[in-house]
């Protein structure tokens, strides 16, 4: 399955916000979220491969694939259609001989040490960040900015022709400068989740996203 990095929503329980998670997820889809990715640090084993699933049936027909941050035995319980992983997660290796050829794997990229490394792994999209300041997730590093997103893009760029996006603190203002600085899409939570119409606060990114590739 070839990952398709426009416009890549990540959510968990505490996006939700006593909000019903397959009807947030369902109007992103509707709106033009193209991946969505199921992030959850806190919920029991059981709660993610239940959430996983659900969120697996809500998207059923949308062709939005879903993956697992971190936790490929969750992934593998609730066949999601893949992982994504940080540095610190599994090593894709590891991970791609659990899941399989078919099951998408993603890498989180923030050195250009981690860029060169990327040559020699078996994942089929990066995601560079984070690129700017964020509350979604807790950070110890200091963001990236634009100039530093661009020197690692072009070490990975030359290390494996794959989908690479941004991700952290993406919103509306600023999608079109990082689509501009190089980015194949973006990865965002709150630009989404924390909207009252995730359908129309995806549709409004698709916008930008596609307007500023075709400006490029």
């Amino acid at each position: 399955m070839k990952p398709d990095h426009t416009l890549y929503g990540i959510v968990g329980p505490e996006h939700a916000i006593g909000k019903d998670l397959a009807s947030l997820v369902r109007a992103a889809a509707k709106g033009g979220m193209t991946l969505l990715q199921y992030r959850d640090k806190l919920s029991s084993t059981r709660a993610q491969v239940e959430n996983v699933r659900m969120l697996k049936a809500a998207l059923a027909g949308t062709n939005v694939p879903l993956l697992v941050n971190d936790r490929v035995d969750v992934a593998l319980a609730a066949n999601a259609d893949g992982v994504h992983l940080g540095q610190t997660d599994m090593d894709p290796k590891d991970a791609r001989k659990l899941l399989g050829q078919e099951a998408m794997i993603g890498w989180t990229l923030k050195t250009a040490t981690h860029a060169r490394a990327l040559a020699e792994q078996p994942v089929d999209y990066a995601t560079i960040g984070g690129v700017f300041a964020t509350t979604s997730k807790n950070n110890p590093d200091p963001p990236l900015g634009l100039e530093e997103f661009c020197a690692v893009l072009a070490v990975a760029r030359q290390s494996k022709p794959i989908p690479i996006g941004a991700i952290a603190g993406i919103n509306l203002a600023n999608v079109a400068s990082v689509m501009a600085a190089g980015a194949d899409g973006v990865a965002v939570i709150s630009a989404l989740f924390a909207s009252d119409d995730p359908s129309a606060a995806a549709h409004e990114l698709r916008q930008r996203i596609e307007g500023a590739r075709v400006s490029s």
